[in-house]
């Protein structure tokens, strides 16, 4: 290969989603030279999960990111609703919460990235190159030592002392380092549209549910992203039954959608997610680490994606942030990234499969799901796991409290409830 271009740094992140350029933005903090290497012209993107859920926005207030954060477009959720067989039932509600903000925020994935890239390029140790795709990883000796990217520019050779596999549920980092991958088999896939929004329309629910079928409708201001169940593999099969037969599909669960479901006149508006849950068995060799839906991809499921791999962008940069400084970093200490995060994915991953298997498919009993849907304890919850910080104040190990809040030179930590932890809400 014809090198045309060359780079040296520090750390390279493939990958500019949540869990990349949170990463990024962490260990340029912490003083890191990091690049991140994103393929896209942008970051804008079809249907992207944009769910923020209190955890991550304490993150931001301990960051000092928070109140200039909240003035990007987005909308407030502070409780979970959804409509089974007719009835409105309470899910969850967030106003309870422990936290700053009780409630969740719906931002579109392309400013939160568009807005922590901005505040991560103030770093000297900080680039961010677009149009960057990455092809193959540089090994010598067993170990990776930098990877090589197609730009418009021509090619790239980027050497670190670590890679980060940041690039999604079809990671070529991942591939191409030969890590073996735990799938879980997932009953369903999701069809993602688009349908105006009206005045009078009900306040925003979480979802429809309706004898073991689902629709999910968010609120997103002008319009309402939907979201509809179909079994797997199903998307060929309901196009044979033709548009008129699927806009009555979704009238049948939200009826008040009858007036405009005709907007829905061409299959080219009708996206479909393939959902996968599946992770790493290990997520590291010397030199590489994965994070993100690289090492574990996760069902759009409670909206947890995002906030999952900015955990583990923090755990990351918490615990190899001050080591990358320095040098490199061995295996081992690659080995507790894993050791940290690896059993709130699991917990969350089996909780999706669960809920994928026994109540969205309708495997459970009618008369099981209303008695857990409908029970008044349902009012009791503050929020799942997922959502809510941990009960206790961790120490705080680091001096971070007497730097300025975006210093390069202190420790990645952020201050306050999370210390030395990562912000996982449940490890």
């Amino acid at each position: 290969m014809n090198i045309s271009e060359k780079l040296q740094t520090r750390c390279v992140i493939v990958g500019g989603g949540p869990a990349g350029m949170m990463a990024g933005y962490l260990l340029a903090r912490a003083g890191v030279q990091v690049a991140v290497l994103e393929k896209h012209a942008d970051f804008n993107r079809d249907f992207r999960g944009d769910t923020i859920h209190p955890s991550t926005l304490e993150l931001m207030h301990e960051l000092g990111l928070l109140d200039e954060f909240l003035k990007q477009p987005h909308q407030e959720v502070r409780e979970l609703r959804g409509v089974v067989n007719g009835q409105v039932v309470p899910i969850a509600d967030f106003t309870r919460l422990p936290t700053r903000c009780k409630f969740i925020a719906f931002m579109p994935q392309c400013d939160f990235l568009n807005f922590l890239s901005g505040h991560a390029k103030r770093f000297p140790t900080f680039q961010l190159h677009m149009e960057t795709e990455v092809v193959d990883l540089l090994i010598e000796n067993g170990r990776v030592i930098g990877v090589r990217a197609k730009t418009a520019r021509g090619e790239l050779e980027a050497r670190s002392d670590l890679v980060i596999g940041a690039d999604g549920r079809h990671s070529i980092v991942q591939a191409r380092a030969g890590l073996e991958r735990r799938e879980f088999g997932v009953p369903i896939d999701v069809l993602w549209m688009r349908i105006s929004k009206k005045r009078g329309d009900p306040e925003q629910s979480f979802g429809f549910f309706q004898h073991g079928k689902l629709l999910v409708l968010l609120d997103r201001g002008d319009y309402w992203q939907c979201g509809f169940v179909i079994p797997k593999g199903g998307f060929d099969e309901i196009k044979a039954r033709g548009l008129p037969e699927f806009q009555n599909d979704i009238v049948s669960f939200a009826g008040f959608l009858r007036d405009r479901v005709a907007e829905l006149d061409d299959w080219s508006k009708i996206k479909l997610l393939t959902v996968q849950i599946n992770r790493l068995r290990v997520w590291c060799r010397d030199g590489l680490l994965c994070i993100g839906d690289s090492a574990h991809a996760m069902s759009p499921a409670g909206g947890v994606g995002i906030n999952l791999a900015i955990q583990d962008a923090v755990a990351t940069a918490n615990l190899l942030g001050e080591k990358l400084r320095n040098g490199p970093v061995s295996v081992d200490d690659l080995r507790k990234v894993q050791a940290r995060r690896e059993w709130p994915t699991r917990l969350i991953q089996g909780m999706q499969v669960f809920i994928h298997h026994w109540i969205v498919t309708g495997r459970a009993s009618r008369e099981k799901l209303d008695a857990v849907l409908l029970s008044g304890r349902s009012r009791d919850r503050v929020g799942p796991c997922w959502a809510r910080p941990p009960p206790h104040r961790s120490r705080n190990l680091d001096n971070a409290a007497a730097a300025p809040r975006e210093s390069a030179a202190p420790s990645v930590r952020p201050r306050g409830r999370f210390g030395p932890a990562c912000c996982c809400p449940i490890c």
